[in-house]
């Protein structure tokens, strides 16, 4: 049953486990975790992760099916954070963090493998996917109970949660409004730009309100307070009016498409790809990411594919790289190569980028602890 379902429920049991204001919770914290799998530097970290499998011949992939090579060579950090929600988290206790199905399905944005039909990438929850091979059988299970509907066609692929528009609305306001924001205080977006922004979502009186404080960063910030209630309110507005389309699994677009102001919320994230993404100490992050990650996983993914092929050359270097690996992880000889290429994935994907950073130049030598 889906989550929004039971609200309507006519069975007196589920009326007493279950509340309108639930559903608040589910979406809240779906929105807490929706970047747990975000690898270090982002998306840069991202693309670093699927280069570094596209062209490295430490990589496993004639060993591996086709579904499970194309987890790694197209690395999803929302796959990768269903992972780390539903298995990494708290190993090896079964189930992870224990999230109900409510969560777990409104948290992923993209029910889909990796490798599915070409027709099972249609609409805006298929623009990725959203589990690994190594939960497809427990994702099958959650979408059987939270009665999502499949989507024709021969691989695992559904139509999402309904709540998980709620959440895929909040990142869209947040990040485009946010990023603005930010490039405000790093000095690349002037107070006139950030007013100009603004100004579609602000009555009058509001915006009165606004150029009567003073001091310009708590201006921007109370026109971001108010423009992000106008946008959430646009935003359930469009949920409600589609309420339908969106349980039958009939509406597949982003919320913020059909917003009434949708183009003044996409100007948000124009100004940033224009002044904020593009500014130099973004760029040299994301080239640190590239240099760093894939130095990470050519020593990893190296030192695994060493011992488990017992090759006399390297060993010492391995079994001291493997040494850095979390405690409790072990590499047997029943992990198949796409597990063990996982254990690398997983410790690597799931650093901060200062010890990302850290790690790196410690184990090229650049820096000892």
């Amino acid at each position: 049953m889906l989550a929004t379902d039971i609200i309507h429920s006519k069975e007196p049991s589920l009326k007493t486990v279950f509340a309108a204001q639930d559903v608040g919770a589910v979406v809240s914290t779906a929105c807490l975790a929706h970047d747990i799998g975000n690898p270090p530097f982002g998306h840069a970290g991202e693309s670093a992760i699927q280069e570094w499998f596209e062209s490295s011949k430490l990589f496993p992939a004639s060993q591996m099916s086709e579904a499970e090579k194309s987890d790694l060579l197209k690395f999803e950090g929302n796959a990768q954070g269903l992972r780390t929600l539903w298995t990494l988290q708290n190993y090896p206790q079964p189930g992870g963090l224990q999230l109900t199905s409510a969560v777990l399905g409104t948290f992923t944005k993209y029910p889909r493998a990796s490798h599915v039909d070409v027709t099972q990438r249609q609409g805006i929850s298929a623009k990725k996917f959203g589990f690994m091979q190594s939960e497809a059988a427990l994702f099958e299970e959650l979408a059987t109970e939270l009665g999502l509907v499949k989507k024709p066609g021969d691989a695992l692929a559904w139509h999402r949660h309904p709540l998980a528009f709620l959440v895929e609305a909040a990142d869209d306001i947040c990040y485009h409004v946010m990023d603005v924001e930010d490039g405000f205080k790093a000095g690349v977006i002037s107070l006139e730009e950030i007013e100009n922004l603004h100004r579609p979502w602000l009555s009058e009186k509001q915006l009165a309100q606004g150029r009567q404080i003073h001091h310009t960063q708590r201006r921007a910030e109370y026109f971001r307070a108010v423009t992000v209630n106008a946008m959430v309110h646009e935003a359930v507005d469009v949920f409600r009016s589609n309420y339908n389309e969106i349980m039958s699994g009939a509406f597949d677009e982003e919320l913020a498409a059909r917003m009434q102001h949708s183009n003044e919320l996409v100007a948000f994230k124009e100004l940033a790809k224009k002044k904020v993404y593009c500014t130099r100490p973004v760029v040299e992050v994301e080239a640190c990411g590239f240099e760093v990650i894939g130095g990470l996983l050519d020593a990893f993914v190296g030192a695994i594919e060493t011992k488990v092929n017992s090759s006399p050359i390297g060993k010492t270097r391995s079994r001291t790289m493997l040494n850095l690996l979390p405690a409790g992880v072990e590499l047997t000889t029943t992990l198949t190569p796409y597990q063990r290429t996982l254990v690398a994935t997983d410790f690597v994907s799931g650093m901060t980028d200062s010890f990302a950073v850290e790690l790196y130049q410690r184990i090229r030598g650049i820096a000892l602890p």
